[in-house]
């Protein structure tokens, strides 16, 4: 708003006039009947007032001593002609930092009022947002009244004269008034903030920030900010209208732009809002670091700026025919009406009232009304256009499933392309695996080559070594016998034939060769027992279903397996009496063999030579043969174990495993229908526990 100097109200020397208060409801606006000094230092006292008449008569009805950091002294003349009660003088405007009221009579001087904006509020001596104070002056009494005021923002002196009826019930007016408006924006705010939840719209947001700084402004502007809601709090209170300012023309423009998409109709909107940010913004920071009143200046200059150009926007845009901006047309031009009375008022165009005095706060209040009718026509334009795109979406979507049906035939005939490819693709997995599995089986094989060339070559070997003292024993043998058959002929040579008898060890001879035969007999044994083991493990039947002695089954692998438990290996068999297992032999001799032999080598790899225990054991639990092999090898994490069973998985050194050993004995366990268990901990040892029904053929016959 546009300021005017201190040289209006002071326009000349005079003495004044008396004031007479008569007991009337309200007398005033008193400007015209003081004399003002003004006080460029603001260090004079009431003393030095006293010894002094330079004072400068005033021409306004309401004194407008402009922006300044002088202090002002204004002297008056009161006359009590009211034969009841004392005057209440009333100086309506709450802006005031620094404010006293003297009373001097007969010689002595009485402070009626020490207070302002700066200094903390004493409720006792205030009861109101604005300068109400009662004067004790008697009936028919003469004083002269001292009023020192100081503001770091525009300064106006309204003074009225009041019975006490007439100020009680003006307070109770006011706050009844300013009750009615914050009720007014508080309802606002609720409103929209719970259409904000519904519809998640950013201007809505926007528009409650605005109506919370827009409030809050009208109550720092009327003193009910300083007297309610931040009493004490004198930094607050001291830049509180000027920050306020600011937000609410950052939040209204912000607002606007959404509202109305200022941007998209003018493309340097966001650089001149920017621009007058930057500039209030700087004022706000002005007055922070003391220099109120040119901070202040700016604020009001960069206000006034931004609220035309929102008015020239607003203009434009709704001459386009764009609904939302009609609204903010209607409602920016209510309140900019009332921002132009209450300047008006300001400048002595208009009286000073109470309407006045509160058009801002009016208009701002109707301004936030129409703005809600305006959001509210928004809701019913978001709604039309959510219909016409559900429409649209509805045609999108039939066209689209028209699309998909034509597209479903293409796809249809790529999916059986596709299938049979993947069909092909099984097939060559298929015959893959097939060809895994009889490489592991040729490695398994080969394997019992390996074990049956080394057991049946040592008893062949021992009878080879055996054959040439057999030889030689026998060669004895005849040649005691030829002597035998020489001595019986004649006779008298018999002494010769008992002395070769007793030269080659007759006795010892006979019994080399008892010897030499038992363990022959021994060597034949043993390689008969390999070779019926061998026959058991190999069985070439092994894919048909038929009756097998588990308990020989197992023998028969560990005897293949001979050179992996002879060294350091201890089996300890627990082989419980069981009845003859429908299975395929065969696939379980595979099985077996590939848990023995990991047992082997877990037991290997944490006892070398010594120490070793695989544990061989059977049992017949609820109709169902449970086998268990156990170890006391190096163990399992639980990492390894969760991956026990896939294919190529393996912990040896590469060369020493293919990783398919696991995978084909689950696949055997469930040929049988059965299940396998293992129980594992690092350093102690494994258990597996495979479990299959006793009869096969049977667990078939009830899958079927």
């Amino acid at each position: 708003m546009l300021l005017y100097t201190v040289a209006a109200a002071l326009p000349g020397q005079g003495t004044g006039t008396f004031i007479q208060y008569n007991g009337a409801d309200q007398t005033g606006p008193w400007g015209k009947d003081l004399l003002i000094k003004e006080d460029p230092a603001a260090n004079l006292q009431i003393g030095d007032l006293l010894a002094t008449d330079d004072y400068m008569s005033c021409r306004s009805v309401v004194p407008n001593l402009g922006l300044t950091r002088s202090a002002f002294w204004l002297k008056a003349t009161l006359v009590n002609a009211a034969s009841s009660g004392n005057p209440v003088m009333l100086i309506d405007y709450p802006e005031i930092d620094e404010l006293d009221i003297y009373v001097a009579s007969n010689g002595r001087i009485t402070q009626a009022l020490h207070g302002g904006d700066a200094r903390p509020v004493d409720h006792k001596d205030r009861n109101a947002p604005s300068y109400s104070y009662e004067l004790d002056v008697p009936y028919g009494g003469i004083v002269d009244v001292y009023i020192r005021a100081k503001s770091t923002k525009q300064l106006q002196l309204p003074i009225f004269l009041q019975n006490e009826r007439r100020s009680t019930v003006q307070k109770l007016n006011r706050n009844f008034f300013m009750g009615g408006y914050v009720a007014i924006m508080l309802v606002m705010v609720l409103y929209n903030f719970f259409i904000t939840i519904s519809l998640r719209e950013r201007s809505y947001y926007l528009y409650i920030l605005y109506l919370i700084s827009v409030c809050l402004t009208q109550v720092s502007f009327n003193g009910y900010g300083a007297f309610y809601f931040w009493p004490g709090q004198l930094w607050v209170n001291h830049h509180a209208s000027t920050t306020l300012t600011v937000l609410t023309m950052v939040f209204a423009c912000e607002f606007m732009q959404l509202f109305i998409s200022a941007d998209k109709y003018i493309r340097s909107f966001r650089k001149v809002k920017y621009a007058i940010y930057i500039v209030a913004i700087l004022g706000a920071a002005i007055c922070f670091f003391g220099l109120e009143q040119e901070g202040y200046q700016v604020i009001q200059a960069t206000s006034a700026s931004m609220a035309l150009y929102m008015l020239y926007v607003a203009i434009f845009i709704a001459l386009k025919r764009h609904r939302p901006a009609k609204y903010f047309l209607a409602a920016w031009a209510v309140f900019v009406t009332g921002i132009i009375v209450f300047v008006a008022k300001d400048w002595g165009l208009l009286p000073y009232n109470d309407l006045t005095k509160y058009m801002m706060t009016i208009g701002s209040s109707i301004e936030v009304v129409l703005l809600s009718f305006g959001l509210a026509d928004r809701i019913n334009e978001l709604r039309r256009e959510k219909d016409r795109s559900q429409a649209d979406a509805l045609r999108t979507a039939r066209e689209k499933e028209q699309f998909i049906r034509e597209q479903n035939t293409v796809l249809e005939q790529r999916v059986m392309e596709r299938t049979h490819a993947l069909q092909e693709s099984n097939d060559h997995l298929k015959l893959t695996q097939g060809q895994l599995v009889s490489a592991e089986k040729m490695a398994s094989l080969g394997q019992l080559t390996a074990g049956i060339a080394h057991e049946i070559n040592n008893p062949i070997n021992f009878i080879s070594s055996s054959i040439p003292p057999l030889k030689r024993d026998l060669n004895d043998l005849r040649e005691v016998l030829d002597a035998y058959r020489q001595a019986g002929k004649e006779l008298p040579s018999m002494a010769a034939a008992h002395a070769l008898e007793e030269r080659i060890g007759l006795e010892d001879t006979i019994r080399e060769v008892e010897d030499i035969l038992g363990a022959m007999e021994h060597g034949t044994t043993r390689t008969s027992e390999i070779v019926r083991g061998l026959r058991t493990f190999s069985r070439l039947d092994e894919d048909d279903l038929k009756e097998a002695d588990i308990n020989e089954c197992l023998r028969s692998t560990v005897v293949v397996l001979g050179p992996q438990f002879r060294n350091g290996i201890q089996v300890e068999y627990d082989l419980r009496e069981m009845p003859p297992v429908e299975c395929f032999p065969g696939k379980l001799n595979q099985l077996f063999m590939n848990l023995l032999n990991n047992a082997a080598h877990a037991v290997k790899m944490r006892h070398g030579n010594t120490g070793g225990i695989v544990r061989v054991a059977t049992r017949m639990e609820d109709g169902e043969v449970e086998v268990i092999i156990a170890d006391n090898g190096i163990g399992m994490e639980e990492s390894v174990k969760a991956r026990l069973f896939e294919p190529f998985f393996t912990t040896k050194d590469v060369g020493e495993g293919t990783g398919l050993g696991l995978s084909i004995a689950q696949g055997i366990i469930e040929k049988h229908h059965g299940r396998i268990r293992v129980e594992s901990q690092p350093g102690i040892g494994t258990t597996f526990i495979i479990s299959f029904p006793a009869t096969v053929a049977g667990a078939l016959a009830k899958r079927a």
